[in-house]
């Protein structure tokens, strides 16, 4: 009990985490700020798309006078690397309800040449202020409890490619969706798990932005190993996350071309889908 209340106290919370220091711009000028863009967030050597696209949605929340994401749609131009980064922002249009920007991140290359990382058109607004009726036949994902998933941690290794954001982040996977791990992929597109921070912090709206993006890409269930960049991702934010682990069930219904796609759901511990995303990914097929 002691043990378990300390964790408690030192629970990490909105505004005071690993993921805010992370994700914090520094503004330069009206529209344009300046980033560090940690290397605790790396998949192998490039930055997670979902702690980018978190970058850019704190940015807009800061440029726009809504602050709250509520459909993100971004193209992924350049693999991001760590290090500095300047984010600029435009106002597209603002009403009552909605306001409508873009941001951009760009870094320099060995040659000094500045290169966009990322392009982002959102739209924000007020999630408090949405009506509470909900009609949906959408349903929770079926996940074993959380001592029945197993995360990174609890392999003889550090899972191939989860690299440094494995240590940010509290992800139990379910077991009906690790064959890969065990060399024994079922096939098919599914990943699902249970979501968190490592330092407890809470999900926000800037969170679900990451936990579209922070489970290990289906195709590896689907038999296919390396590298997964994503191409094109859009997330809808449905409402503000209860406190507690979220939970996140992503599928593939087609590999074509060598793309695919990616439908995630983001459910929170109220029972409430807070979140859906669809992505276009590449994959090497050799």
């Amino acid at each position: 009990m002691p043990e378990a209340a300390s964790a408690q106290a030192t629970r990490a919370v909105i505004g005071d985490s690993e993921f805010d220091r992370d994700t914090a711009l520094t503004a330069r000028e009206p529209g344009v700020y300046d980033i560090d863009l940690s290397a605790g967030w790396t998949i192998i050597n490039a930055v997670n798309g979902g702690y980018l696209l978190a970058v850019l949605g704190r940015a807009l929340a800061d440029a726009l006078p809504h602050s709250d994401p509520f459909t993100v749609s971004a193209h992924y131009l350049t693999a991001s690397q760590p290090g500095p980064a300047v984010v600029r922002t435009e106002t597209v249009r603002t009403g009552r309800t909605l306001s409508t920007g873009q941001a951009s991140l760009f870094q320099c290359d060995e040659q000094g040449n500045e290169v966009e990382r990322i392009r982002v058109l959102a739209s924000y607004g007020d999630l408090d202020s949405l009506p509470d009726d909900v009609r949906t036949t959408a349903v929770p994902p079926a996940l074993p409890p959380m001592d029945q998933c197993f995360g990174p941690e609890d392999g003889p290794a550090p899972v191939d490619g989860s690299s440094e954001i494995a240590g940010r982040l509290m992800l139990k996977l379910d077991p009906s969706t690790l064959g890969w791990a065990l060399g024994k992929p079922s096939g098919r597109g599914e990943m699902r798990a249970w979501f968190g921070l490592a330092d407890g912090r809470d999900a926000d709206p800037l969170a679900l932005l990451l936990a579209v993006d922070a489970l290990p890409p289906t195709a590896f269930e689907m038999g296919l190993t390396g590298w997964v960049p994503t191409v094109e991702l859009t997330v809808h934010v449905r409402c503000r996350p209860a406190p507690g682990p979220l939970r996140v069930s992503i599928t593939t219904r087609n590999l074509a071309g060598g793309f695919l796609e990616e439908d995630a759901e983001v459910w929170d511990s109220a029972d409430r889908l807070v979140a859906q995303s669809r992505q276009l990914a590449r994959v090497r097929l050799s």
